[in-house]
């Protein structure tokens, strides 16, 4: 009883799953062209056609495959789904003479059970329009710019919207879905931390059966939930392994050491290959190549675990939905790469371990909602998310222990200096506080004076974001006197820093971290 969403391409089709999702909704999410019998597999109650960049007239633009109005299912397609769906039911899209992007508001027309009456603000992202509504459908709402914003077949229950429902930028959005999920399509809302739980216990168990499991944990909100979640599943199948790879925030080790110990059953053991890895990474300033030999890397120190431990056929990671979406795994997105994230494709190709990742297509609250089900402390599973590259790609440029030690200790003071102003809320979503912060080492020098003298050192940047879904995030407004305070004390107390910037870009166009 679920909610399938096929992907056209959009930059959004992720979060269209995610409010899926908070209405415990189960749902996946399949490439436009996935096979009839891998989507109905997984028993659809509703299809939802996401939005795209091409141009339903375009030549070798994405198609409407059969099945889909065969299926005799609700649809809704939004923004190029609902251009499909027009141009394939005998209506007109044609080029608009002026694109529309950005806020909007349309005004219901006409009663229906997808759209709450009056008038809404919207997002949209589009450069085509409908001009011709197929035979059997109606006008549902419209703009001043849109003249066809919405349009619907009750008999049919097919359902189109020019507009993106799935972001924050339209306030009734997860209501419009909510209709459509639940009033028009009935899905089942069970999907909810303990019904995850069941499914990953069976699903791990029938994947591993008897053999032994090794677990790369970092301390982490993601590696320690799944950690925990192949423990419900495994017990003493399990070793967990934590690995202190020399790039690791000032204080880390010991701190992840303790709360390991003290909430995970599973034996730990604790392995110091720091200096590996910095042999390793030494020379190298390209941040692919970076995340490529920390992938390789783990794998084999991993691997020489195993071997210390006891054979294990299976490595546990803590994977979860948007590192697949920002490194284009193949299985589940037709988005561009941005980055390789050492949990999917930074792995070498040739290692001794199949991977088990009962996180894969889960959000970040989803992954933490888990934890707490799990009984997980909530200091652990509200942790600041650290990148599995650690400050390898926090650290811009070559890597050394000299570079390393400055940008452990801008970090420091950064993050102190929010603790102590009430600014670094454990629970993010929930009071609306800095769902990350963390200090960047540029590798770019600048003139400055100390002591009436000229020094020419590196720069600091800082960053702190806010965000829901980590998806889209926008950068923190923090106090001037915060900022003042915390560059004060980093250019005085940090040797080889004599400059400190503050990063106002959200996401997008840039990511989170800057590598």
């Amino acid at each position: 009883m679920s909610i399938a969403i096929l992907d056209y391409g959009s930059q959004y089709t992720q979060l269209i799953a995610r409010r899926i999702r908070e209405l415990h909704i189960y749902c996946e999410l399949f490439p436009w062209n996935a096979p009839k019998q891998e989507v109905l597999a997984i028993a659809p109650q509703g299809l939802i056609l996401s939005g795209g960049p091409a141009s339903v007239y375009e030549k070798n633009a994405p198609f409407l495959l059969p099945y889909i109005l065969e299926s005799k299912l609700p649809l809704l397609g939004i923004c190029y789904g609902m251009q499909l769906l027009v141009q394939e039911l005998g209506g007109k899209v044609s080029p608009s003479k002026q694109r529309e992007y950005g806020l909007s508001e349309i005004t219901t027309s006409a009663d229906n059970p997808l759209l709450p009456p009056g008038t809404h603000q919207v997002w949209m992202s589009h450069g085509d329009r409908v001009e011709m509504l197929p035979s059997g459908f109606t006008l549902l709402a419209a703009s001043s710019s849109c003249p066809i914003a919405a349009i619907g077949d009750s008999k049919r229950h097919i359902y189109a919207l020019q507009f993106h429902p799935e972001v924050h930028h339209t306030p009734n959005g997860l209501e419009m879905l909510k209709r459509f999920a639940i009033d028009i399509c009935n899905a089942s809302t069970n999907w909810t931390a303990q019904s995850i739980i069941q499914n990953a216990v069976k699903n791990i168990r029938q994947q591993a059966g008897e053999q032994n499991v090794l677990a790369a944990v970092s301390g982490g909100v993601d590696s320690s939930v799944a950690t925990a979640l192949v423990h419900k599943a495994l017990g003493l199948q399990l070793r967990a392994v934590f690995v202190d790879n020399g790039l690791l925030r000032q204080g880390e080790r010991d701190q992840v050491e303790v709360a390991l110990r003290t909430q995970l059953g599973p034996e730990l053991h604790v392995v110091n290959a720091s200096q590996t890895f910095l042999s390793a990474l030494h020379t190298i300033d390209d941040p692919e190549k970076k995340r490529k030999i920390i992938g390789e890397t783990f794998i084999r120190v991993f691997e020489e675990q195993a071997k210390k431990l006891g054979k294990a056929r299976f490595l546990v990671q803590g994977t979860i939905y948007p590192d697949v979406v920002e490194s284009r795994a193949p299985e589940r997105s037709h988005g561009q790469r941005i980055k390789t994230h050492h949990n999917v494709g930074g792995l070498p190709e040739q290692m001794d371990f199949e991977l088990i990742e009962p996180l894969r297509y889960l959000f970040k609250d989803e992954v933490r909602a888990v934890g707490e089900a799990l009984g997980l402390s909530e200091k652990l599973v509200w942790r600041q998310p650290f990148p599995g590259p650690g400050l390898a790609v926090r650290c811009l440029g070559s890597i050394t222990e000299q570079r390393l030690v400055k940008l452990r200790a801008a970090d420091f003071i950064f993050r102190q200096e929010l603790i102590e102003a009430g600014l670094l809320n454990q629970r993010f979503q929930k009071e609306q506080g800095i769902a990350q912060a963390f200090a960047v080492l540029l590798p770019v020098r600048s003139v400055g004076v100390m002591g009436d003298q000229r020094t020419y050192q590196e720069a600091i940047a800082l960053r702190a974001v806010t965000t829901q879904d980590f998806m889209t995030a926008d950068w923190a407004r923090l106090p001037y006197e915060l900022l003042a305070s915390a560059a004060n004390r980093i250019v005085n107390e940090v040797a080889g820093i004599n400059r400190v910037v503050y990063d106002i870009t959200s996401k997008p166009p840039a990511t989170i971290e800057w590598e």
